[in-house]
């Protein structure tokens, strides 16, 4: 049990997943801050001077901080926006290597090509006895 744990730790897939995990919560961060230090206080000033974390409402004596939900909202809505970026980027990357190996498929030596000309020729012959049909 404990080999199979190793190989399985020590597989490239986990060690970037851990790495992507690490660097996702640094950028969370940035993203956090982002929002609350630069955003926020403009789209406040914007809609007249309203501090985003201060919008809340009491209905029943119960507190709902709808700022703090609209904070996470457009979190969410950067991170989610980076990461289809990023996604599409190393997509297109990815790309051009597919295209150059279905190229690399596609061509034929002299002697692959003139088999399959005397395959094509053969298919397209006609047997004798098929004439007398």
């Amino acid at each position: 049990m404990w080999k199979e744990f190793r190989e399985f730790a020590i597989k490239g897939n986990v060690v970037d997943l851990a790495v992507g995990v690490i660097i996702g919560g640094a950028f969370n961060k940035i993203v956090t801050s982002l929002v609350e230090n630069v955003l926020s206080p403009l789209l406040g000033l914007l809609i007249g001077k309203i501090n985003l974390k201060d919008i809340v409402l009491s209905p029943f004596g119960v507190e709902v901080k709808l700022g703090l939900f609209f904070q996470s909202i457009i979190d969410f809505l950067i991170m989610s926006f980076t990461i289809f970026l990023i996604v599409k980027f190393i997509n297109r990357l990815r790309r051009p290597k597919k295209e150059e190996e279905s190229s690399e498929e596609e061509s034929f030596t002299k002697e692959e090509e003139l088999l399959m000309e005397i395959r094509d020729l053969l298919k397209g012959q006609v047997h004798p006895a098929d004439s007398d049909k």
